[in-house]
């Protein structure tokens, strides 16, 4: 299937917060290897969502927002008989995460013309909030393997 990676064993979880998955998100988050950078544009997003969602913690807020994008069921494309039926199929816990990740990661580098940490914020109260540009993307991924209901009997 997909290149392994060791990042799962060898994550350590984030200095600050100790979430796992923040670390996970800050090394999806990285380009060229430059991890200070990626941490200072998560935390300073962090900051923000604290002055924009008072009463509820940065991490929480984080953590919510991608349960809220994590898809339950995508659809794969299954070749029988000559035909490729689009087949529904539960979506296994890691492949969710990532998924969410890539979601509100590329909803974030779509939008231009402003700081990363601000866009990011953004993005994630959205999430939070059931909203946004990731959310969209996962209603239209559940919507796709709803239509393609019939199908479904080509799962095994």
């Amino acid at each position: 299937m997909g290149r392994i990676t060791a990042s799962r064993k060898t994550l350590k979880p984030d200095p600050v917060y100790g979430s796992l998955l923040a670390s996970k998100f800050v090394n999806c988050l990285m380009n060229d290897g430059k991890k200070s950078t990626a941490l200072g544009v998560f935390y300073d997003a962090l900051d923000i969502v604290r002055e924009r969602v008072p009463g509820e913690e940065p991490i929480e807020v984080f953590t919510q927002a991608i349960e809220n994008v994590k898809p339950a069921i995508e659809v794969r494309s299954r070749r029988v008989g000559g035909a490729a039926y689009q087949v529904p199929m539960q979506v296994n816990r890691n492949r969710q995460q990532a998924l969410a990740i890539r979601w509100i990661l590329l909803a974030v580098r779509d939008k231009k013309g402003r700081p990363t940490a601000q866009k990011l914020a953004e993005e994630l109260i959205a999430a939070f909030n059931r909203e946004g540009t990731a959310m969209t993307r996962r209603e239209n991924v559940h919507r796709m393997a709803d239509a393609n209901k019939a199908f479904a009997h080509f799962a095994w």
